[in-house]
């Protein structure tokens, strides 16, 4: 008998209807000799770190072992993994069918994660059958029975589970060692903050941190442009100055500054002739966009509707997985194999049955083109996202999804169009000594341009220029006159704020927020920090520990938020250390590096830190003294020492437990001593 444990009941359903089911249990199906159960996401999880303390650490009112300086690091000899709580009978019963079974089929999801969650499954129950891989990126019929007749080897993808038990191990020690020795060192400078700190979490904190501190220290710089009509034997254009070289009047970033330079420039050319000193036209196309990777979309979502990067995230999830639509969402790569290019026609096929009124679209694709994004060479564990094959149906999509599965529709579609062509016209001008520049563009051929409404996206570039204007034909040494020349008075504009959408994409490309050259160039090649299936849940987490916010469109960080970026030491917070781990879990994912190596290195770097952070005492969100921790007045919760602190109210006080967060407990003060019969738990969760 063959035992197929998929990662959640969804691709159970979608394995059995290939397989044929004849019957249903509990907790599994039955199909012939075979049968399939299913997960819900990882059935296990970390021991907490109480587990790995020792049994005499003193507990407080919550039953939570306290929090103390002499217990960090926290280092596990032996990893201890524990059933979830609300698993733990699917767990039972997949055990018993393990047993039972002659080969087990891991259908986990096709990544790290998926791999992970079921052999640490067959791990707990210390299978010694064979294992096959089952693994495909769409739920569609098709592509399901393409993956059960594609069977593999599951020690082949050996490497992805541990580059997945490697990075929640890693997790786990920053995590519980580093926001415990910095939330001890901050309450020992009287703050009553928890402090959390993450391998991820916090240089993408300190990302958002540091552009609010730039635009909010940004000094807009005035300037003048210089915008000229020209007129020529064919038609009027707009055209730009151009400064030269040695220009008067410049600031260090090449800009006219001088208002009076500006002037006599305007004076100086208005109503003079020159001629066409430079006239170039050019061809050119533009490829088909790329599929979309999740941080394209989410990125695309962000900006067009304001999505979350968590919202885009779980939509495309329904799409893949509850309306089989698209394929595998969690993926970084834009690109599509080859061998896919052969199932356009089903696809196309699909979209027209689920998208009727895109019917003429539909019939306007043309399969015989292959664009840049059909590359072999290109594909890492998952391709680009895209429709399938699956003729299901839109009504029962939500308005977000239906926006989401159309921005997927019209990208798959469009790499059946022909290239968008254009002519591009380049001008140089000389009116009386100086120059100006003009650039035109007209449309050949629209192409794939065609699926979408808002073509212009290249409409706000070079609007000095002339932008995409249709320019008079010309040829060098024409006659010309400046008809009038004008002064455009202009400052210089603060960086923008981050959206989820721009946020993720600044996690992927972390490299361009790196000034080492040398940092810099190692990153670049690099996939970021996190990935593409966990960056939106780091930013939820962000905001959900209100180190961030959202205004709108714009995210934001909070007071608390720069506190702890302020009081975290570089190397922690900075996105070089972050990313050479990811790259180390690629090595580890692929077989070339070892996960034991990989986590002693964690173990090095967290026993370094712990150090330094016992070292001293900080002050988080406001700056407030140390609170000096009494020996007469003891906690009645946990016996630990009271701080006497000042309260919002002026010359009014209360006392706060020295153990704080593990103990929340606070008293009112009467008389500089705390009132113990009035006492409180303010601690909701740990």
């Amino acid at each position: 008998m063959r035992l197929f444990i998929a990662e959640k009941p969804s691709v159970a359903k979608a394995i059995a209807i290939e397989l044929g089911a004849t019957g249903k249990g509990d907790g599994y199906i039955q199909c012939g000799d075979d049968k399939i159960t299913w997960c819900f996401g990882h059935m296990l999880e970390q021991a907490g770190p109480d587990e790995y303390t020792p049994d005499d650490v003193p507990v407080n009112g919550s039953g939570r072992k306290i929090w103390r300086v002499d217990e960090l690091p926290i280092i596990p000899d032996s990893w201890m993994l524990r059933p979830k709580p609300a698993a733990k009978k699917q767990l039972s019963l997949i055990g018993k069918l393990i047993k039972s079974a002659d080969e087990i089929v891991n259908a986990g999801d096709p990544d790290r994660e998926g791999q992970l969650l079921v052999d640490e499954v067959l791990e707990h129950f210390g299978n010694n059958k064979p294992v096959r891989r089952f693994w495909v990126s769409s739920q569609d019929s098709v592509t399901v029975r393409r993956g059960l007749s594609a069977l593999k080897d599951n020690r082949e993808y050996a490497g992805w589970a541990d580059a997945a038990r490697g990075r929640g191990r890693a997790d786990w020690l920053i995590g519980m060692n580093l926001s415990r020795a910095f939330t001890l060192r901050a309450q020992r400078g009287g703050s009553r903050a928890l402090l959390t700190v993450g391998r991820v979490q916090t240089p993408t904190l300190a990302l958002v941190v540091a552009r609010d501190r730039e635009i909010e220290a940004f000094k807009p710089v005035p300037y003048h442009t210089i915008r000229a009509e020209i007129a020529h034997a064919g038609g009027s254009f707009p055209a730009a100055w151009k400064a030269k070289e040695d220009q008067a009047g410049l600031d260090a970033e090449g800009r006219l500054v001088d208002t009076a330079v500006a002037d006599a420039l305007v004076a100086a050319v208005t109503g003079q002739a020159g001629n066409v000193a430079e006239y170039k036209q050019e061809a050119k196309k533009k490829n088909q966009p790329l599929a979309f990777a999740l941080s394209d979309i989410t990125a695309l979502a962000s900006s067009k509707f304001g999505y979350s990067a968590e919202d885009v995230l779980n939509t495309c999830q329904a799409l893949y997985e509850t309306h089989k639509l698209t394929s595998y969402p969690r993926t970084d790569c834009a690109y599509l194999p080859e061998s896919q290019h052969a199932d356009a026609p089903q696809v196309l096929d699909a979209i027209k049955h689920v998208n009727p009124a895109l019917a003429g679209i539909v019939d306007g694709a043309d399969t015989g083109i292959k664009s840049r994004t059909w590359n072999d060479s290109k594909i890492t564990a998952h391709h680009g996202i895209i429709p399938t094959m699956h003729k299901g149906s839109a009504a029962g999509l939500s308005d977000m999804e239906r926006k989401i599965y159309d921005l997927i529709v019209r990208a798959y579609l469009a790499q059946f169009y022909p290239l968008h062509e254009y002519m591009s016209t380049t001008v140089g001008i000389e009116v009386a000594g100086e120059t100006f520049a003009a650039r035109g563009k007209v449309v050949t051929l629209n192409g794939w341009r065609d699926l979408f409404q808002d073509n212009d996206e290249d409409s706000d570039k070079d609007q000095d220029e002339g932008g995409d204007q249709a320019l008079p034909a010309m040829a060098q040494g024409d006659d010309v006159t400046c008809k009038q020349a004008t002064r455009k008075d202009a400052k210089t504009k603060a960086p923008s704020r981050f959206t989820e959408g721009t946020l993720i994409r600044a996690m992927e490309n972390i490299h361009k927020y790196v000034t080492e050259p040398e940092h810099k160039k190692m990153l670049r090649d690099g996939d970021g920090i996190g990935t593409s299936a966990t960056r939106a849940s780091i930013i939820s987490e962000l905001k959900r520990r209100e180190f961030l916010e959202t205004k709108g469109k714009q995210i934001i960080s909070t007071i608390l938020g720069r506190s702890m970026i302020d009081v975290l030491p570089e190397v922690v917070k900075s996105p070089v250390l972050t990313a050479l781990y990811e790259r180390m879990l690629k090595s580890v994912e692929q077989g070339t590096a070892e996960l034991d190596a990989f986590i002693a290195k964690q173990e090095a770097f967290i026993r370094d830190q712990v150090a330094k952070a016992n070292d001293g005492s900080v002050a988080v969100a406001g700056g407030k003294e140390a609170a000096p921790v009494s020996t007469k007045y003891k906690c009645m919760s946990c016996g630990a020492g009271l701080s006497r602190r000042p309260s919002r109210k002026k010359g009014q006080f209360w006392w706060g437990c020295s153990n704080f967060p593990t103990c929340a407990q606070t008293y009112p003060d009467v008389k500089g001593r705390p009132n113990y019969s009035k006492g409180r738990n303010v601690q909701k969760t740990q």
